[in-house]
Order: structure tokens, then sequence, then C-alpha cells
């Protein structure tokens, strides 16, 4: 009994943090419509910002990562502006392919400017564990778990009381809608992105923390896309939920099935959840239900 609620606990706050990158996606999504496929390598540059910062200039990690933040910040935006600015109004596959060719290009650009050796993470949040009884909780968990909560708090505000928020929630609703309404679609796009951005440093700081970089770290995005599809790709709330239930399913495959699978269940754990989701209910769990008439 130790060892499930352990694997519950662990694997509810690895979830959580998914959240953050699930949020990525959502902020993205009700913007601009776009699925964005190169999310995981939005992380991975902004876990190089922060290396690169933090570990190769010494910078303290209290003017690093803001910096890290700011230039990951100016990646998204110059995405927007040079990539999917042009795409404003064109068909669902021309968006796809166009992230699918931002993935392989920033994939690509990782490798040209730090190399493709994998190098030791800065330890941004505290080590160790917080002993419960007999169960063990991660302090760089934890603390990315209430991050997580605040953001999610916070995303929904944003969205549903403020100007520019309910700006994007008309953008999402339909582009050419927006336009007749005078909402400027590349302003609220822009904003998506570099929210979006930023959101990727702070997932990338809370799971690599004293761990190892490397381009592998890419596949954070591919393993918070399930999240995002569960919770559905407009609800802010629905990324921290649908983060616990993946996390939880992928922990207890991890400790129940990884020995008959070697190691297996728990890496393809996250995609089975994708497809069953994308043929059961494809908004999500939240997500917007489109009702045409006919």
């Amino acid at each position: 009994m130790t060892g499930l609620l352990q694997a519950v606990v662990s694997g509810a706050l690895t979830g959580l943090v998914y959240g953050i990158v699930a949020l990525s996606f959502v902020v993205i999504y009700r913007a601009s419509r776009i699925v964005n496929l190169a999310q995981g390598q939005l992380v991975l540059i902004g876990a190089f910002f922060v290396w690169t910062f933090v570990q190769q200039l010494g910078l303290p990690p209290a003017v690093g990562l803001p910096l890290a933040i700011l230039a990951s910040m100016a990646a998204g935006a110059l995405t927007e502006r040079l990539v999917f600015r042009q795409l404003i109004g064109q068909s669902t596959f021309a968006m796809v392919m166009a992230s699918i060719g931002l993935l392989i290009l920033l994939q690509g650009l990782t490798q040209i400017v730090w190399g493709a050796e994998t190098r030791s993470f800065p330890r941004i949040f505290p080590d160790g564990a917080i002993n419960l009884g007999e169960v063990y909780v991660n302090k760089a968990l934890l603390i990315g778990a209430a991050i997580t909560l605040a953001l999610v708090e916070a995303m929904h505000w944003f969205f549903m009381q403020t100007t520019a928020g309910l700006r994007m929630a008309a953008v999402a609703e339909d582009h050419v809608t927006a336009l007749s309404l005078g909402v400027s679609v590349k302003a609220a796009a822009r904003i998506a992105w570099v929210l979006g951005a930023a959101l990727a440093v702070l997932a990338a700081t809370i799971l690599l923390s004293g761990t190892v970089l490397g381009l592998q770290a890419a596949e954070i995005g591919l393993r918070a896309l399930p999240v995002a599809l569960l919770g559905g790709l407009e609800s802010v709330r629905g990324a921290s939920l649908a983060g616990v239930i993946v996390g939880i399913g992928e922990a207890l495959a991890s400790k129940y099935l990884d020995g008959y699978t070697q190691g297996a269940a728990s890496q393809v754990f996250p995609s089975l959840l994708m497809i069953g989701v994308l043929l059961v209910r494809p908004q999500g769990m939240f997500g917007w239900r489109a009702i045409e008439r006919i």
C-alpha cells in the first residue's frame, strides 16, 4: 500500500509539472488555433538558455532565470513573427506542416548552437524530499506543482477578466469574426507565443533541476501533449487536472508494468492515452464542443 501511495503522490506532482507545458499548448492554441508540435523544442531551447546564463556564465539563478525567460520569450515572439503570422487564415494542414517543419528546424539549430552532448543542468530548486510518514515528497516537484496551480489560476484570470485575454478568447473562437470585431489576431498570437515560451522555460527548469540536459529534453513536449488533449486545448484549468491523471497513470505503469515490458509501459502510456482521447472525446474533458448548423 505504501508503494502505491508513493507512486500516486509522485505521479500527481510530476503530472502537475507536465501541466505547465500543457498550459503552453493551451495558450498558443487559444489565440492561433495551432497545436504547436514544436513546443518540446521551445522547452529544450528554454532549458539551454537557463544553462547558458546560470551554468556557463555563472550568474546566480535569481538573475539567470529571468534572463532565460526573457530570451525564450523573444524566441517565441520571433517564431510567431517569422513563421505563423504568415499562416493566419490558412488551412489546418498548412499549420500542422509548418509546426512539423519548425520542430525539425529548432532541433537542428539547438544542436548547431549548443552541440549534441549532454551536460549537467544547474540545480535551481532544493534537492531532497520531505518525509510524510512512509511517503517521500520531492521538494522540487512540490514547488513545481505549486507553481503550476498558481499559473493556472493566473492564466484563468487573464483569459476571463482582462481585455487582452477576452480578445484572445474571441480569436480562439474564429479568426474572421475576431477581425470583423476589430480584434487584432496578430497581437493575440504574439502574446500567446510569448507566454507559451515563458511557460516552457519554467517547466524545463523544474523538471531538469539538478539532472542532465541534452537534446532528449524535447521529449517533455511530447509527454505533455496528451495532457493538453485530455484537459481540452481551450481549457486552462483542465491542464492541471489532466496532468494529475496522466502523471498518476504513468507512475503506476512504471511501478507495476515496466518490469514486464522492459520499461516500455510508462513510455507509451501518454501516447496510448492521447490516441484514446482523440477517438472517444476529441475536444478533451473540458474543451469546447463545436456545434454547426447546416
